[in-house]
């Protein structure tokens, strides 16, 4: 049985529909992302999960309990860290970990995670005082400190700098090798990638796409993204001919052209044929953003035909 289970979950806010029908299941162990635009319903999906919220309608389960009905069980095998959490301004760093390690029965040890986390110096600090970072982090070793068996972290890494955020991945894949399971909202694509063993893409309230990282990436319309500086000019007949071609822009004499294997020979192809040189040739996998992009974009207002098109980014 899945450790996290939810099926057609829906909630409104003053009628209007914030999610519409998600589902998906976490399996135990597993890190689990999920992504979407601002105000996708992505931080609701997860408060129904961590029991903060009452759905209108749909299931959610966790280890087989009611985040609602079940909510003193569901808090005890669950820690939440939450895009938006404030402490009472007075209370010293030590103090928060010591109080919130008292609520449960066989708590973490808070020491390790206050070092791990940078917390260490700021030990006899007040809460009021801490930067936004350093907020964060408190909030990651509160939402931990309680051995939870499942985790919802919320955009774990907003306000970190790329070294702290890089050291609170590995965190997190520390956290999984114990046995946690990890539920990700994250707006930060590079984590997602790195983290993830499976995405939900949720837009406008329901689940565009769920898979893994890589799966997400192979649907993408542009799989492959070569970059060059031709050594003599290419017509825009040329360039809207290429087989699979999704897009190609121009900045200044480079080219940039996305598209699939396929696009990438038929490049070769041509330059071989008109012997033109392509200068600073890089040829590169397409990334999670760009799957993302092609997810979550408003098809009533794509482009018909984005191969017919050469946008002048110099312009």
């Amino acid at each position: 049985m899945p450790l996290i289970e939810v099926s057609e979950l829906r909630k409104s806010y003053a009628g209007r529909p914030v999610v519409d029908g998600v589902s998906f299941t976490v399996e135990e162990g597993e890190i689990f992302g999920i992504l979407g635009p601002n105000g996708a319903g992505k931080t609701t999906t997860v408060e129904c999960v961590s029991g903060l919220r009452t759905p209108d309608g749909g299931t959610v389960r966790v280890a087989g309990l009611d985040p609602v009905a079940d909510h003193d069980r569901v808090t005890r095998l669950l820690g939440a860290q939450l895009q938006e959490s404030e402490l009472q301004p007075k209370i010293l760093v030590r103090e928060a970990l010591e109080l919130y390690a008292a609520f449960y029965p066989n708590p973490a040890d808070w020491r390790p995670l206050a070092e791990r986390l940078g917390l260490a110096a700021k030990l006899t600090t007040r809460f009021g005082k801490l930067s936004g970072g350093q907020k964060q982090r408190l909030s990651i070793a509160l939402a931990l400190i309680g051995n939870p068996k499942v985790v919802v972290l919320d955009e774990l890494t907003t306000g970190l700098d790329p070294r702290a955020r890089r050291d609170t991945w590995q965190l997190i894949e520390d956290v999984r090798a114990q046995g946690v399971t990890v539920l990700l909202v994250t707006h930060f694509m590079e984590e997602a990638q790195r983290l993830c063993d499976r995405i939900a893409v949720i837009d406008k309230g329901r689940v565009a796409a769920l898979d893994t990282p890589a799966g997400l990436i192979g649907r993408s319309a542009s799989s492959t993204v070569i970059t060059f500086t031709p050594s003599a000019p290419l017509g825009p007949e040329d360039l809207a001919a290429l087989p699979e071609a999704a897009s190609v822009d121009r900045k200044g004499e480079q080219l940039t052209i996305t598209g699939t294997d396929a696009t990438v020979n038929a490049v070769i192809t041509l330059l071989a044929r008109r012997r033109i040189t392509a200068r600073q040739l890089r040829v590169t996998d397409a990334t999670l953003d760009d799957a993302f992009l092609d997810l979550t974009e408003d098809r009533g207002t794509a482009p018909a035909a984005p191969t017919a098109h050469l946008t002048d980014k110099a312009a």
